[in-house]
Protein backbone atom coordinates (compact mmCIF):
# COMPACT_ATOMS: atom_id res chain seq x y z
CA UNK A 1 0.00 0.00 0.00
CA UNK A 2 2.86 2.35 0.78
CA UNK A 3 4.37 1.81 -2.67
CA UNK A 4 1.09 2.71 -4.33
CA UNK A 5 0.65 5.78 -2.11
CA UNK A 6 4.21 6.85 -2.92
CA UNK A 7 3.42 6.55 -6.64
CA UNK A 8 0.34 8.74 -6.16
CA UNK A 9 2.36 11.29 -4.18
CA UNK A 10 5.11 11.42 -6.79
CA UNK A 11 3.11 11.06 -10.03
CA UNK A 12 -0.16 12.75 -9.02
CA UNK A 13 -0.37 14.64 -12.33
CA UNK A 14 -0.20 11.44 -14.39
CA UNK A 15 -3.29 9.44 -15.30
CA UNK A 16 -3.39 6.83 -12.52
CA UNK A 17 -6.14 4.27 -12.09
CA UNK A 18 -6.90 1.47 -9.64
CA UNK A 19 -5.65 -1.35 -11.92
CA UNK A 20 -2.25 0.34 -12.32
CA UNK A 21 -1.97 1.09 -8.61
CA UNK A 22 -3.01 -2.45 -7.68
CA UNK A 23 -0.21 -3.76 -9.90
CA UNK A 24 2.25 -1.53 -8.05
CA UNK A 25 1.02 -2.97 -4.74
CA UNK A 26 1.04 -6.54 -6.16
CA UNK A 27 -2.57 -7.27 -5.19
CA UNK A 28 -5.95 -7.57 -6.92
CA UNK A 29 -7.94 -4.43 -7.64
CA UNK A 30 -10.68 -5.24 -5.12
CA UNK A 31 -8.16 -6.08 -2.39
CA UNK A 32 -6.20 -2.93 -3.17
CA UNK A 33 -9.24 -0.67 -2.86
CA UNK A 34 -10.44 -2.31 0.39
CA UNK A 35 -7.01 -2.35 2.00
CA UNK A 36 -6.11 1.18 0.90
CA UNK A 37 -9.30 2.55 2.41
CA UNK A 38 -8.81 0.59 5.63
CA UNK A 39 -5.18 1.73 5.89
CA UNK A 40 -5.45 5.39 4.89
CA UNK A 41 -9.10 6.20 5.65
CA UNK A 42 -10.13 7.13 2.12
CA UNK A 43 -10.41 5.55 -1.30
CA UNK A 44 -7.43 5.64 -3.67
CA UNK A 45 -9.37 7.93 -6.01
CA UNK A 46 -10.15 10.43 -3.26
CA UNK A 47 -6.56 10.36 -2.00
CA UNK A 48 -5.30 11.14 -5.51
CA UNK A 49 -7.84 13.94 -5.91
CA UNK A 50 -6.77 15.44 -2.59
CA UNK A 51 -3.09 15.31 -3.56
CA UNK A 52 -3.90 17.10 -6.82
CA UNK A 53 -5.94 19.74 -5.00
CA UNK A 54 -3.14 20.27 -2.46
CA UNK A 55 -0.72 21.00 -5.29
CA UNK A 56 -3.28 23.27 -6.95
CA UNK A 57 -3.70 25.18 -3.69
CA UNK A 58 0.02 25.87 -3.64
CA UNK A 59 0.03 27.00 -7.29
CA UNK A 60 -2.99 29.24 -6.73
CA UNK A 61 -1.26 30.90 -3.76
CA UNK A 62 2.19 31.23 -5.26
CA UNK A 63 1.65 31.87 -8.98
CA UNK A 64 -0.53 34.02 -11.18
CA UNK A 65 -1.23 31.26 -13.69
CA UNK A 66 -4.81 30.73 -14.79
CA UNK A 67 -7.03 28.28 -12.95
CA UNK A 68 -7.43 26.31 -16.20
CA UNK A 69 -3.66 25.94 -16.64
CA UNK A 70 -3.30 24.83 -13.03
CA UNK A 71 -6.10 22.29 -13.37
CA UNK A 72 -4.36 20.62 -16.31
CA UNK A 73 -0.94 20.77 -14.66
CA UNK A 74 -2.08 18.91 -11.55
CA UNK A 75 -3.71 16.12 -13.55
CA UNK A 76 -7.36 17.03 -14.09
CA UNK A 77 -8.65 16.60 -17.64
CA UNK A 78 -11.49 19.09 -17.28
CA UNK A 79 -11.53 22.53 -15.62
CA UNK A 80 -15.14 21.90 -14.57
CA UNK A 81 -14.23 18.68 -12.78
CA UNK A 82 -11.28 20.45 -11.18
CA UNK A 83 -13.46 23.29 -9.87
CA UNK A 84 -16.13 20.93 -8.55
CA UNK A 85 -13.56 18.67 -6.84
CA UNK A 86 -11.68 21.68 -5.44
CA UNK A 87 -14.90 23.08 -3.97
CA UNK A 88 -15.82 19.68 -2.47
CA UNK A 89 -12.44 19.33 -0.75
CA UNK A 90 -11.55 22.92 0.16
CA UNK A 91 -15.02 24.38 0.63
CA UNK A 92 -14.68 27.23 -1.85
CA UNK A 93 -13.94 27.69 -5.53
CA UNK A 94 -10.36 27.95 -6.81
CA UNK A 95 -10.86 31.63 -7.69
CA UNK A 96 -12.27 32.44 -4.26
CA UNK A 97 -9.43 30.51 -2.61
CA UNK A 98 -6.88 32.51 -4.61
CA UNK A 99 -8.46 35.82 -3.58
CA UNK A 100 -8.53 34.85 0.09
CA UNK A 101 -5.15 33.12 0.27
CA UNK A 102 -2.34 35.28 1.55
CA UNK A 103 1.21 33.98 1.41
CA UNK A 104 3.02 34.62 4.68
CA UNK A 105 6.56 33.87 5.78
CA UNK A 106 6.14 30.74 7.91
CA UNK A 107 7.98 27.41 7.77
CA UNK A 108 6.87 25.17 4.92
CA UNK A 109 6.03 22.27 7.24
CA UNK A 110 3.57 24.46 9.16
CA UNK A 111 1.99 25.77 5.96
CA UNK A 112 1.57 22.27 4.57
CA UNK A 113 -0.05 20.99 7.77
CA UNK A 114 -2.31 24.02 8.17
CA UNK A 115 -3.50 24.23 4.55
CA UNK A 116 -3.97 20.48 4.01
CA UNK A 117 -7.62 19.83 3.14
CA UNK A 118 -9.40 17.59 5.62
CA UNK A 119 -12.42 16.45 3.59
Amino acid sequence: MLRARDVMDRDYAQPLDVPALARVAHVSQAHFTRTFRATFGETPHRYLQRRRVERAMFLLRETDRSVTDISFEVGFTSPGTFSRTFRDIVGRSPRTYRKEAVAVGVPTCFTMAWTRPHA
